[in-house]
Parts: C-alpha cells; structure tokens; sequence
C-alpha cells in the first residue's frame, strides 16, 4: 500500500461543517497508519490546540493549516511550512475575521498578494473549474501550489481525474490526493447531513443540493484510497507533509515589558514595588515569617520568569485603585505574600497559613493565574484601559467554546428534521429537565412514542451532536496580553459586543500553549458595597473604605448567627442560612469555613456534620501527630480546604510543595480521567512509614478523595470572608444605605427587589414609593425621625422606564418643582409611552393623585406646536373611582415588581385559613415533626449540584419566608406545581432542628389561581 497524510481536514471546530473532533480523527488516523494529518478548519485555528493534544497523545504528526474561500477567488488550502508561515496564516485569519461580523469572514485576493510566506497552498476546484483561478494560484504561490485531487465515488470519478489532470499539465500545477474530510468515520454522515441543514437554517427534507451525495468524507483507509488514486498523488501527499516542519511546540509567548523602568530588570522593578507594598501593609514593620515567604516567592517568581505577568496585574490593579474602583484579587492568588504587598489581594499572609505552591509551582510548570474582581458597573472602564494601555493588537480576550447542551441540541436536531414548532418546544423542555424520571417516561407523558422512527431518529443525531463545539464566545474577563502583535500568535476575531476582540483559544487551550491569562471579573457585591459606601460618605458623614470598617464586631456575628443575612455576599443563600446558627461563627476565620463549608467538596466527602460536631464539644478532637495538629487544627482535626491537603501531603507522606500541588491537580481530576491510584499508594506508604496506622492513613485518603474536584481553597475562601463580613457590617449597622445600595446593584444575588425592601421595612426602615416629586434614577436616602434615614424607591425600579428619562425629569425638576401632570410632560419632553409607565407605577400619585387620576390625567397631555405655547388645554375636573386595595397591588406587582402596600397573601388570608394554611408566623410555634400546610408566593427555586436531586423553594407570605425542601420524587410526580406555580400550597412535615426551620414538602398545590393576575414572578435555578 502506497502512504499517505491527508491535507484537507476539518474538525467540528469549523462549526456547522465538521462532524467529528480532533481526538476522533487523529485516533482514526492512526488506525488507518496515516503519516500525518492536517487540521484545515476554515478561516480558524480554534481547534488546533485539542489537535496538537491529539497529535501528542496519537503520536500522527500534526500539519497545521486552513481552509478559505475567496470573496472574489478559488477555495484553497494553505498549509504551514514552518514558524514564518504560522505567523503569517494567522495574520491573514485575523484580518479575514476582524473585517467582518462575528462568525464570519471577508477575504479577497488582495488580502494574499504577498503570497503568504511559509505556506503551502492547495487549490480546490469546484465541479467546474475555473481555469483564472487556477493561473491566480500558481502566480501567487510560484513554487509553493498544488492542484488537489479529492474523488468520492461520484458519477464519474475517472473522468473528473482526468480533467484535473489535464488542467494541472495546462497550469504546470502539480497534483495531491486530499480528502475534503468532514468526519472521521462514515457512519457520522447524519450528523453531519443534520449539520449542513442546521447550518443553512432549513429543514433536512429541503436540503437536497446542500448535502453531501455520500459518506466518502471520511479517513478512509490506504486500501481505498490506493484504488482511487494514482500513486504518485498519494506520494505527493506524504512528500508536502515531510516538509511541513513546523510545530506549535515553537511558539514562544512573551509578556509585556515597558511596565519596567529605565535602569532596572523586570526582577529588580518587582522586588521595588514589593518592598513598597511591604512599607505600606506592615508600617510598624514585616513579620519575618511574612518575609521569608516573601523572598520565597520573588526567587521562585524570577526563576520562572513570571515578574512581567505580576508587573501587569500589579498595573491594572493600580489602575482600577486610583480612579477609585474597588477590586480585589481571589482564588489561588491569595496565597501569595508579593501579591498582597502588591495590593491584588487582601488576604494577610500574617493571618493566614498560605501556600504558595497552590498558586505557583516549578514542578507544575504552568503559568499562574490570578483572578481579580472589580465592581460589575465599572469592569468596563478597566477592560478599556487594558485596551488603551496595549492595543488592539497585544491585547485580546479569550474565548470560551460553547459546546451543545441537551436542550439546544434536540432543539436544532428536530428543527433539522422538520418537527412542528410546539413539538421542538416540548423536547426542548424534556431535554431541559434535571429529574430522575427516565427519558422514555418523561417522552411519554408529554405525547411523544419513544419508539418512533422519527423519534429515535431525533434522539440519535442529540446524542451525537450533545458537546460538540456550537460556536465561540468571549471568556467573562480572561485578558491575554502579549509583548508582540497577539495575531502572530493566534487569530484575533471580533466578539459580540462592541469594542471587544478574543482569541480563537480558551482557557484550556492557554494552559496547554502556556500563555499567561489575567483574569479581569465582574462582582456585584463590590459596585453595592462602594455604592453603601458612597451613600454613608454623603449621607452620614461617614467616610470609611473596606480596610477601615470596624474588624470583628459582636454586634455583627450576632446578626450573622441569627441567619439575617438577606442580601449579604455569598451567606445569603437558603443553604448557608440554615448552616449558620448551628456554625455560629464568631470571628473572621470562622467566616472563612463557613465560606467554605456549604460546598459540594465538604458536603461529599462527609466533613461538615463531624466539624460541626466537634464545634459543639459532640465528639472529641484528636490528632494522631503534632504534625498533623499543625495541618488540621484551624478545622477541628476535619480537612476542609485544599491548601490543608497538600500540606497533609508534605508532612505525612513526604511530597514536596511542588509534588504536593500535582496531587491536588489529580484529586480535581480523578473522576473523569483516574490517576489517583498512584498516589494512593504513595500516600499510604509515607505515612506507613512515619508511624500512622494503615486504617488511618486509607480513612483519610478516602475522605480527600471525596473531595474530588470541589475542594475549596483556603485563599479563596478567606478572600471571599473579607467581602462577606463588610456587607454584613454595612446590614447590620447602616440597613438603610445597605438596602438602597443593593437595589441599585441589581440584578444580582438570591434575592429580588421585593425581598429585599421587605427586610429592610421589617429592619424598621421607611421605605417611600417612587415618585416623580423626589425619585432619581437609583434609589436615594432621605431624612426620617428614626436613627436610620428612609429608603425612597428610584424610578429604575419602573420595568421598561428609561434611565435617559428619568436624568431629564431629574434635571427639570431641579430647575422648578412640577406644578402638574401636564407642567412635567411640557417640561420634560417624555413620550406617551413613558408617561403610561409613570402613570401606572403610581409616579405620579402626589402631581394628580390616585392612579385613575394619573392615567386620565396623561390621556388628557397633548402635544403642543410652539404657537400655542407649551401647555394643553385645561379640562373640566371629573370624578374617578379610587383604585381598590387589590387594583393598586396588581398595578404596583405588574410595573416595579414590588409593593408597599399590604402583601398579596394578607388579602386573601382569611379564604386560606378556611383551607386551613397556615401563616409563616403560626409556623414558627410548630412541634419539631409534625404535619402543616402552608401556602407562599414563590420568591425563588434553587436545585444545587450538591443536593442529590433536592430542591429548596422558598415561599413568602406577610410575615416572612418559609424553606421548603422538596424531594425529587415529591418534584417527579407533581411537575407542574414544582415548576409554574406563583402561589404554592404545601403540605408536609414541619422540622425544626438547632433554630434551623424547614417545611419538608409532601405534596404540592398551584394556587396561582388565587392571585388573579398579580404579576409575581421568582428567581429559578440560578
């Protein structure tokens, strides 16, 4: 058989066309003894990382190439000769991409004048060839083109050989078998027909002249392709791909360099700035532990070559700093001693044990990578710096791969085969359901016979297409930045938005090619705690910072055990509520297990019930060794983080730092890839060795096993805890600024703006209505008789009301009050639409009274031409009915989502206490265990990963919320209440257990009925 390396390949990275994956090829590659195989995804390189990994893990040599068509010329193949050629492929995806849309892209033959040097180019002719193209191919590429021959069984093979043949000898172009490969297995042909019609937005049954005759595009074995094509064309093959000798193993990446000053090394800069940083953390002088860490990690930072990377961070964060943007860098970061002194992060390396290994390693060998959170409303501004400061041209975001999902992939499955619109929507539901029913069972129920042809058509093609790659978006604030032009490095395309670039790489790919990501995130708390902060500076005189706010408070952890943490950061969930009274925490560290505590990795490896137990003097602590003590005394002898693994490691069983982290990178992975096994034994062995029994030493493995990949670690935790206890030092001694800070804030959090003006009114604060008198856009503070000021509502809270608007009612009221309904429409110049909002919000209650008043009294605004001034005629009074209690609540439910009014279950208490419901306050007197029923408005529904299947709903009536656990089964069988309902009737079994109060439903009712058309809606599964 002759050999052969097939030069025209895509994978599903060119999406809607490539049916197989990188892996998938390159292992049919390699059973079929290809020489090499290239990846020619059109116009793209967004696969080509996954195929280097393939090729690695194959050992089929990689040729890295692209596919293009021409706006005004050929379709070809350009292939990499070396190093120069990759630079310049790149240049020309990138210039392709950025001239166009999103998804697309524009080239002309302009746009390859220069030849692109170091490239190999292959021209792929259509059925009829277009002989000027074929001149334009071999001028262009003189010495460098090729005809390519691609045969698959059509009508007349032979004769279409032929053809080329004669052609290439006319054009003096020499000819190449290539594939046009499109999947790596023939059997692939339907999803890929499905793919073709999805791409093309038309039914499969339409998409004749679309799809592929046959399923030839596949990697065929030498024994076919011997009777296909002559053998000096699949030579030919092997021949260019001997002389594709690049590899992206060349690539080198360099960080940016002019952060360095004149007269100093990218090292010596760093080292300044540190010890900087140390003057201003430690004024009465550096802990020398604090130190010595700190020269650890600037040795080991030089010798990895990473200061440019701090440098950069350490400028962004400067940056943010200055024009007053709070920020705060997390994750592994926070174990590092030079990025506090830096001030990226705030956790004190002289209150914390950190480990800096979890951060940076010589035996991991990757770069770091340092997230930093900055206010959600002001990451812009820092995005556009980074910009700015670099250019388009070094600076870029990553991009994250979108891969199909189960609803998404059976929506455009069974849109390709031409399913009606109600059916696409229900499969889209099924898919879209977590429970434990079966998939035939939830088919059936919906209509659907799972044994139908074309049913089990449908779900064939969703099983296949299920995590194939959809499309690419940008990463949430993954900023790659370089010291050369980035499109030398890879392809630059637009993204979405506006004003925004990415890579064709995502996050993986980076770790795998090594470049060097920071991690520019969004937060909403940070824009709420500056804003409370502002408020408190203008309000209460009171100008504190996040370092300044008053450290351990009793008054707060009291607040915090009692579980009143509505609103707070990240101990606001129904979860960590119901953990807090019997944790208690009293003091900072406390704060960074309870972080920590209500996550899947604890929970899974059964930690937190014996931490809680020990807290409470339940079971004793003890320690097998001092070494061990060191490790695990922080936690109750209970391993909680991922730091205290690694140190469990070293101390027991002999790793090193380095060796410590891998262990920790193969725990993450256990579950999808193994690998465990190794450090099993070694683990076992080493603490054999210094003593410990082997029934310890396997119990203990287990449980950090269990862990998997959900451990926490400690930095992270304890950098969210600096975040936690300043929102819950603002609740708890400025509600009123918290409160309005917050709603300015949203969305974000568990909770909306209902939920959260309730707790501030039952926090004893007045909150005033939105009204056109007094209401900004945000929400505002004004001066009350109580020692905390009143909360006025802002027009933002009006859904659909513009923030334009409510700036130029601001900026007129400012020049006079309003003397009318008519006065602020003359004035301000508000459509109609915008006044109805005003109207039925209740806006305008103190210009024309009830809400029947205000919306005849905008009826009644007029237009007016300059000749007759700018007022409308005046009209007779006329007597209009007062809205009812039950009008005015719909009204204020349907436009800001919210009431101050009486809570809608207070209107209909009486006909729920005939059905025998009873109130979240009568509940609160129940014996632990007994039966209730209970009835609330959903506020919200969460599913967590770690709650096998169990469901916490959350109900609230006039006097507070109700936590309803739901079982799935309970969720199986009753659907339709567990998901649609607004008002929710639940009977069960009330428990009450350490302060913690749970409703533990046993059938559920929708009551939406009962509300009329009161607008209520919940935060569900976010």
């Amino acid at each position: 058989m002759n050999a052969y390396a097939e030069l025209h390949c895509l994978s599903n990275f060119s999406f809607g066309r490539g049916a197989s994956s990188a892996r998938e090829l390159f292992e049919r590659a390699k059973v079929c003894d290809y020489e090499a195989l290239a990846i020619t995804d059109e116009c793209s390189l967004a696969g080509i990382v996954r195929a280097l990994e393939a090729s690695r893990a194959t050992g089929v040599k990689l040729i890295v190439g692209a596919e293009f068509q021409l706006d005004d010329g050929p379709r070809l193949v350009l292939l990499c000769e070396n190093k120069a050629g990759y630079t310049a492929l790149c240049k020309l995806i990138t210039r392709g991409r950025r001239a166009s849309v999103k998804g697309t892209y524009r080239l002309h033959r302009a746009d390859l004048a220069d030849g692109v040097p170091g490239t190999f180019a292959l021209w792929l002719p259509g059925r009829e060839p277009d002989v000027a193209h074929g001149r334009w191919m071999r001028d262009t590429f003189a010495g460098r083109a090729w005809l390519a021959v691609e045969l698959h069984h059509g009508p007349d093979d032979a004769g279409r050989l032929r053809e080329l043949q004669r052609l290439g000898h006319s054009l003096d172009l020499p000819l190449v078998a290539a594939g046009d490969v499109h999947m790596h297995v023939r059997r692939r042909l339907a999803l890929q027909n499905t793919l073709t019609a999805i791409r093309h937005r038309v039914p499969l049954a339409e998409a004749g002249a679309l799809i592929f005759r046959n399923g030839e595009r596949h990697l065929r074995r030498r024994e076919a392709l011997d009777a296909i094509y002559p053998a000096e064309l699949m030579h030919e093959s092997t021949a260019i791909a001997a002389r594709c000798t690049f590899s992206l193993d060349e690539l080198t990446y360099r960080y940016p360099a002019e952060l360095v000053p004149e007269g100093h090394s990218a090292s010596s800069w760093l080292r300044h700035l540190t010890e900087k940083g140390m003057r201003w953390r430690w004024p009465n002088g550096v802990p020398e532990k604090v130190r010595a860490q700190i020269e650890h990690e600037l040795g080991l930072i030089e010798e990895l070559q990473y200061e440019s990377y701090f440098l950069t961070v350490h400028d962004i964060v400067h940056f943010a700093r200055s024009q007053k943007i709070l920020c705060q860098g997390r994750g592994s970061a926070a174990n590092s001693a030079v990025c506090f002194a830096l001030g990226v992060t705030e956790v004190d390396p002289a209150r914390m044990n950190l480990l800096v290994e979890r951060f940076i390693s010589k035996e991991r060998n990757e770069p770091p990578d340092i997230d930093v959170d900055f206010e959600h409303e002001r990451r812009e501004e820092v995005i556009q710096y980074i910009y700015a400061k670099y250019g388009r041209e070094r600076a870029a975001l990553a991009a994250t791969v979108i891969c199909y999902r189960g609803k998404s992939a059976v929506r455009d499955v069974a849109k390709a085969l031409g399913l009606p619109p109600d059916q696409v929507d229900q499969l889209s539901g099924i898919f879209g359901w977590r429970g434990e029913q079966s998939l035939d069972e939830r088919l059936r129920e919906h209509g659907f016979d799972p044994q139908g042809a074309v049913l089990r058509r449908v779900l064939k093609l969703t099983a296949e297409l299920r995590d194939m790659p959809r499309h690419l978006s940008q990463h949430v604030g993954g900023f790659v930045i370089s010291d050369a032009p980035l499109a030398e490095l890879v392809p630059v395309e637009n993204a979405a938005m506006a004003d925004r670039t990415i890579i064709q790489w995502d996050k993986d790919d980076l770790d795998t090619m090594r470049l060097l990501k920071v991690d520019c995130l969004a937060l909403g708390m940070l824009s709420c705690v500056r804003r409370c902060l502002d408020l408190l500076r203008a309000h209460r005189g009171q100008d504190y910072s996040l370092a300044t706010l008053p450290a351990e408070d009793p008054q707060t952890y009291e607040m915090i055990q009692r579980a009143d943490t509505v609103g707070v950061f990240q101990i606001e969930s129904r979860a960590q509520m119901a953990m807090l009274p019997r944790h208690r925490p009293e003091n900072f560290y406390d704060l960074v297990i309870q972080v920590a505590i209500v996550r899947p990795g604890p929970i899974q490896g059964d930690m937190v019930h014996p931490y809680l137990r020990r807290r409470r003097g339940e079971e004793p602590v003890d320690y097998p060794s001092e070494d061990l003590k060191a490790v695990f005394e922080r936690t109750l002898g209970v391993p909680l983080f991922q730091e205290q693994v690694m140190k469990l490691a070293i101390v027991a069983a002999g790793y090193t730092a380095g060796e410590a982290d891998q262990l920790r990178r193969a725990m993450a992975a256990w579950k999808r890839h193994g690998g465990m096994e190794h450090h099993r034994e070694r683990i076992i062995r080493g603490m054999l060795e210094r003593g410990y029994t082997a029934e310890f030493a396997a119990r203990l493995f287990e449980q950090i096993k269990g862990f998997g990949s959900y451990g926490f670690p400690e930095s992270h935790a304890a950098s969210f805890a600096g975040i936690v206890y300043a929102s819950c030092w603002l609740k708890c001694h400025e509600p009123a600024a918290f409160a309005c800070a917050l709603l300015n804030a949203q969305p974000m959090g568990f909770y909306g703006p209902s939920q959260i003006v309730q707790d501030a009114q039952r926090h004893g604060i007045a909150v005033r209505p939105v009204d056109v008198r007094h209401s900004e856009w945000d929400c505002t503070l004004e001066d009350d008789a109580r020692d905390q000021p009143a909360l006025r509502l802002g027009l933002r809270q009006v859904r659909g009301f513009r923030e334009d608007v409510a700036e130029r009612i601001s900026a007129a009221r400012a020049a006079r009050a309003f003397v009318d309904v008519t006065d602020l429409c003359a004035r301000t110049g508000i459509d109609r639409r915008q006044q109805e909002l005003l109207a039925e919000a209740g806006a305008l209650r103190g210009l024309a009274g009830h809400r029947h008043r205000a919306k005849w009294a905008v009826a009644g605004v007029e237009p007016q031409l300059p000749l007759f001034g700018r007022a409308s005629p005046a009209e007779e009074a006329i007597a209009l009915p007062v809205p009812s209690v039950a009008e005015n609540l719909q009204s204020d439910y349907a436009r800001t989502g919210l009431s101050l009014g009486p809570h809608p279950l207070q209107l209909i208490r009486s006909r729920l206490r005939a059905a025998r419901f009873a109130d979240s306050r009568s509940l609160r007197g129940q014996r632990h265990q007994s039966l209730v029923r209970a009835a609330g408005l959903v506020t919200q529904r969460q599913r967590p990963q770690t709650a096998s299947g169990v469901t916490f709903i959350t109900i609230e009536d006039e006097h507070g919320a109700i936590n309803v656990v739901v079982w799935s089964q309970v969720a199986e069988r009753q659907r339709r209440a567990y998901l649609e309902a607004r008002l929710l009737g639940v009977e069960g079994q009330w428990e009450c257990v350490d302060g913690v109060a749970h409703l533990i439903a046993r059938r559920l009712t929708d009551m939406s009925a009962w509300l009329g058309e009161l607008d209520s809606r919940s935060r569900d599964f976010h």
